[in-house]
């Protein structure tokens, strides 16, 4: 039994995709009667209805689709990005822009998705311009 203080469980699909990002795997769903992608994770596809969702790795390209720069005081850490992202797959997703200061991040600007991960986080999807190199971090 959860406590006050516990948070919920996840319903199975959005629990498989972050159990797969902590693998270090970014995973999206395919509907396989439809043949459309879908993205936050669900148990039926939202265009027909189905339930025969498959998980696929996506090629982890997008482009920018729209963007804003969150503003923070330098001792709270800075600015930062926060954009939506369509992977070239269709899907949308908000994640970030990394590599790039905020103000550098445009609308239709060409990225790649990366997995980061911190000590005490869950591993997260962040994107860089897909021109630029990212050492240390796995592509996702």
């Amino acid at each position: 039994m959860n406590s006050p203080s516990s948070n919920p469980p996840l319903e199975p699909s959005v629990q498989t995709y972050f159990d797969q990002l902590s693998l270090g795997h970014f995973l999206i769903q395919h509907c396989t009667s439809c043949k459309t992608h879908l993205f936050y994770p669900r148990r039926f596809c939202i265009h027909c209805s189905e339930d025969s969702l498959e998980w696929v790795q996506p090629k982890g390209t997008g482009f920018v689709y729209s963007t804003t720069t969150v503003r923070r005081k330098p001792d709270a850490g800075g600015d930062y990005d926060v954009s939506i992202v369509e992977l070239d797959e269709g899907v949308r997703l908000m994640s970030t822009v990394q590599g790039i200061s905020p103000e550098e991040v445009k609308i239709g600007m060409r990225v790649r998705a990366h997995i980061v991960s911190a000590q005490s986080e869950q591993n997260k999807v962040v994107f860089r311009p897909e021109d630029s190199s990212a050492q240390g971090e796995q592509h996702a």
